[in-house]
């Protein structure tokens, strides 16, 4: 069957039936009788191809189907009162958070930056990453609630979001412990011929980075570029290189002395920016994370 022949109306009958367990008791809080109400399950049945219950004396069992469709319905009708309270500007039991990533950008930065909300028992989270434009895109149509990049995003009138600076750190060079430990480079004056993975050529730094080094006559020997900050952090734990990144990324293994900060520069450093749309429906708890929304984007 194709999903507009799916009667979403039997769908939460059966609902209605499976949490309670009886079909007297389900038909009651209804309102329906019950001989309509068991006639419209069964029309889902035949829809579906599957038996939803068994009977188990009085009561109703579900069969492995019934499972199944049980735990999608749970999900629609979540998301339908979670819709219905945003709708109202009001909080419901669940809220859906869904948050969009450059693929550039730190995962240690993204969960210590959602690690408030965690504990949460009505947070549902969904987490993705892409291209910032096509992220963009999907944030103007309410598919994300937010957007975080190491890029600023410039005011455009035809594209109507809100751009705010997180956090900011500088690059650091880091490398394993058991070589570097007690030694320090100056940068970039010290790296000539150093062995260095680098943020690749998309990154935000990494143009700043190879324009100070040809400004000192430095050239250090590249031997990875990589986009992907988690990739940039095992290579920094399993090669003999130095790595350029911002701190947050080696958090745990500076933490566990397993890499040590080698030189640091202020030249150049990792921006963190919130991308918000200037809609009124966006979750409440964002505002935690990213402060009250601009003049224009009520929260819902």
């Amino acid at each position: 069957m194709d999903l507009h022949q799916l009667n979403f109306h039997h769908l939460h009958y059966f609902w209605c039936v499976a949490k309670t367990g009886h079909l007297s008791r389900a038909a009651r809080e209804l309102h329906v009788s019950q001989s309509a109400l068991s006639a419209q399950i069964r029309q889902l049945e035949e829809r579906l191809g599957e038996p939803l219950f068994e009977r188990e004396g009085r009561r109703l069992r579900l069969t492995d189907a019934g499972h199944l469709v049980l735990g999608y319905a749970d999900g629609i009708f979540e998301l339908g009162r979670e819709m219905l309270g945003r709708l109202a500007g009001r909080r419901t039991g669940v809220t859906w958070l869904r948050v969009g990533s450059v693929a550039t950008l730190s995962r240690n930065f993204q969960e210590n930056w959602l690690r408030p909300l965690l504990a949460d028992p009505g947070l549902r989270l969904t987490l993705e990453s892409g291209r910032l434009e096509d992220l963009i895109a999907r944030l103007l149509h309410h598919e994300l609630d937010v957007v975080l990049a190491n890029d600023a995003v410039p005011a455009d009138p035809k594209r109507p979001v809100h751009c705010r600076l997180l956090a900011s750190q500088p690059m650091s060079l880091v490398g394993k412990a058991d070589v570097w430990r007690g030694r320090t480079l100056r940068v970039p004056d010290d790296l000539h011929g150093q062995a260095l993975a680098l943020p690749g050529p998309r990154h935000a730094v990494r143009a700043p980075f190879d324009a100070l080094c040809a400004t000192a006559g430095v050239s250090p020997r590249i031997r990875a570029e990589v986009d992907d900050m988690a990739m940039l952090r095992l290579v920094a734990r399993d090669s003999g290189w130095l790595a350029l990144l911002p701190e947050v990324v080696v958090q745990d293994e500076l933490r566990a002395g397993t890499l040590v900060v080698v030189g640091v520069t202020n030249a150049l450093h990792e921006h963190f920016y919130a991308i918000t749309a200037l809609h009124r429906y966006r979750p409440a708890l964002l505002d935690g994370l990213v402060g009250a929304p601009p003049r224009g984007d009520r929260a819902g």
